[in-house]
This record gives C-alpha cells, sequence and structure tokens, in this order.
C-alpha cells in the first residue's frame, strides 16, 4: 500500500506552523561569529534562531590555527588595533576596547574551556583542537536554549510591517519574521565551508553596496630556485618585507613556509594581506633568512577561494561601528568577515568575529529592553 504523505501538494508555509510567529532575533550564519552571537543572545536573556546552510556548523572554524584554533592573542585591545591597522582599527575600535582579548579568554574559561598560550601570546585550547572550542559554543547554545537551524539556504529577506516591523526570512522550506537580522555569514573563501557570499547578496537586495573580494592572508606563488631548494621545509623568524618605488612600505617577520607553488606561513600571509590592502602598482618582495636576502618582483597569489580572510564586503562606511548596525537598513546588524574588516594571522581576525558578535548583540538586548518588545 502506497504511504499517504499528509505534506504531499502542500506549500512549506502551510506545513511549518510557526509561519506566523516571529523573533527578535534571526543570525544568519553559522561561523564564529553566528555561533558566538547566539552564545551572547542565549545569556542577554534574548530569544534568536540561527540559521546555517552547510550540515555542520563552524567549519571554516574547525581550520583555524591547522585545526587547533587560535582564537586570540593575549596582547591589550590598543595593541591588537595597532597591528590589524587601518581601517579596520578606527571600525573596531569600539567593539574590541568594550570586549578585549582578555575577555575572550574570559568568557571561554567561564565555559571550562581550558586554554593554553605560546611564547608569542597566541592563545589556544589547552588541548589544541578546534573541536573543543566548538563544543563550547554549541554547549552555551544548547544551555541558553538557543536554536541551530542546519541545512538552510536563506533564499530572501524582505522588509515588512506585518505581524511586526522587521523583516520576513524566507528559506527553502519555512519562512519567519524576525525584528532583527545579524548576518554572519563570512567572506568568500574557502567556499566548501559554506563561505560563499550568499549574505553579501542578501545586504545588497536590502541597500548596500559590496567593496570588491581580494585574497588576504594567502601564500606567493613564486617559482624560484631558492624556495625549489628547500621545498617542504619551515623556517622561522623570517623578515618579510614590501618594497615600493624601492623603499620598505611593509616589514614583519614570522615563519615562512617553503612549498611546491612558492612561499607561505605567517611571513608571506601578513605581507600578503598588505598588498591586498594598499593595491600597490608596481612592488618587490623581499625575504631576509640567516642574512641572505632572496628578492623577486610582483609575484602573484594563490586564488581567492584558498585565502585565509577576504578583503572586501561590505563598507565599513555603511555599518554604525559601535553597534554593527546598517546605516542603510534598520534592524540589519553584521558580525565578522562579511565585512570589509581584516587583520594579521594569530588570533586577531577571530577577536574581531567575537567582538563585532557581542557588539551586535548588545545593540539588540539594549533595544528590545528600551520598548521593542517581542512576542513569540
Amino acid at each position: 500500500m502506497k504511504k499517504y504523505n499528509k505534506f504531499q501538494g502542500k506549500p512549506p508555509n502551510k506545513i511549518f506552523k510557526n509561519e506566523h510567529k516571529h523573533l527578535p532575533l534571526i543570525i544568519i550564519g553559522g561561523g564564529a561569529a553566528g555561533l558566538f552571537a547566539g552564545c551572547m543572545a542565549g545569556e542577554s536573556k534574548l530569544p534568536a534562531l540561527i540559521l546555517e546552510r552547510k550540515h555542520k556548523p563552524a567549519r571554516k572554524l574547525l581550520m583555524c590555527g591547522n585545526g587547533r584554533c587560535n582564537i586570540t592573542k593575549d596582547i591589550p585591545a590598543s595593541q591588537m588595533l595597532e597591528d590589524m591597522g587601518e581601517p579596520s582599527a578606527s571600525f573596531l575600535n569600539h567593539a574590541l576596547t568594550t570586549f578585549p582579548p582578555s575577555a575572550i579568554q574570559r568568557w571561554f574559561k567561564q565555559h571550562r574551556l581550558n586554554l593554553k598560550m605560546m611564547p608569542d601570546r597566541r592563545i589556544f585550547p589547552r588541548s589544541e583542537k578546534a573541536p573543543d572550542v566548538l563544543h563550547t559554543l554549541t554547549d552555551t547554545l544548547r544551555d541558553t536554549a538557543i536554536s541551530l537551524c542546519l541545512n538552510t539556504t536563506v533564499e530572501a529577506i524582505e522588509k515588512t510591517n506585518h505581524p511586526v516591523q522587521g523583516f520576513r526570512v524566507t528559506t527553502q522550506t519555512f519562512s519567519v519574521f524576525t525584528q532583527n537580522i545579524l548576518i554572519a555569514t563570512g567572506g568568500v573563501s574557502y567556499p566548501k565551508t559554506g563561505s560563499v557570499g550568499d549574505g553579501q547578496k542578501l545586504a545588497k537586495t536590502l541597500g548596500h553596496s559590496l567593496r570588491p573580494y581580494r585574497p588576504g592572508l594567502i601564500g606567493f606563488v613564486i617559482d624560484h630556485p631558492w624556495i625549489q631548494s628547500r621545498k617542504g621545509h619551515t623556517l622561522e623568524g623570517v623578515t618579510m618585507r614590501v618594497i615600493c618605488n624601492n623603499t620598505v612600505a611593509y616589514e614583519g617577520r614570522g615563519q615562512l613556509d617553503c612549498e611546491n607553488w612558492g612561499i607561505g606561513g605567517a611571513a608571506a600571509y601578513n605581507a600578503s594581506l598588505w598588498i591586498a590592502r594598499h593595491q600597490p602598482k608596481t612592488f618587490d618582495l623581499e625575504w631576509n633568512v640567516h642574512g641572505e636576502n632572496i628578492r623577486v618582483t610582483r609575484p602573484g597569489t594563490r586564488p581567492l577561494k584558498e585565502a585565509i580572510v577576504t578583503v572586501g564586503g561590505i563598507p565599513l562606511t555603511e555599518i554604525n561601528p559601535r553597534t554593527m548596525e546598517s546605516t542603510k537598513c534598520p534592524g540589519l546588524y553584521f558580525a565578522g568577515e562579511i565585512m570589509d574588516v581584516d587583520g594579521p594571522t594569530g588570533g586577531y581576525n577571530l577577536s574581531a568575529a567575537f567582538a563585532s558578535a557581542k557588539c551586535a548583540v548588545d545593540a539588540i538586548s539594549r533595544g528590545s529592553i528600551k520598548g521593542k518588545l517581542f512576542r513569540l
């Protein structure tokens, strides 16, 4: 006998009885920023729902720090902002001053994640296992009754005045109303993790522009005998310089990885971020190892899909830095790499994700307390 499917032929909005429910907050994106925003909402007693397009959350977080997850760096917020440079420093000043690296560490310790500090002050879970960081976040969501909906791609966001002033969020199978939306879908690198630029496209439909994408924190493609003779080796304490018009425009130190295709590692990555930000017309790349200088002219980089961070995205001029709220669309907020913010490798970008997520949720919570009442 053919089994009767009671849902057959009915539109999704008739199947899901919560179609006319509405929440104070919908978070789009279940990565580091989105999950942390959910934790902040839960601890603020702010009902929220996280929508994640992939079947597992935080897949890029699990790759962070070669699978060890460098969550922050044990330095003052002022030093972190100085290291990040402009325009990120000015934009993140309020968020990182309010929720500095010390507060990030304290939050994770309070949630029973043991931490360890490396000699360069990078902070990792003591186990050096990224899944432990993810479990801390998802356990907090569970304990504070914040729902995480996986395999859920948001197809559209529409402004609405019914049943409340806010937004209607439509997915493949249901729609839900909300007064506030926080988009935390990340950049466009490592698309297999779910970072495919859908959040930026949704923001564009609500009035935002987009800055062009460029690979940040990426390796350089260089065919050079010096690299080939050291293929597979990692060198520590390498000085890397970007030289423009015979002047040193950038200098930094870190490890250098010699690969089949060229060079990677922190020394190369941080130099590539400077280049992506400043976009010099011509430049030379020079590195010094034990007094030996190697110099190449305008090398290429690996593709954008392999970048640790994406430069570009939602322009910072279209976001209020004290609340992370859109200046184009009230009630729309952002956190993390979807914005045109980035920093060096070594815990800076996760710190920015956590701090911007907290900043946004704090602002939404204050709005709810002041009278933006919500009904479930």
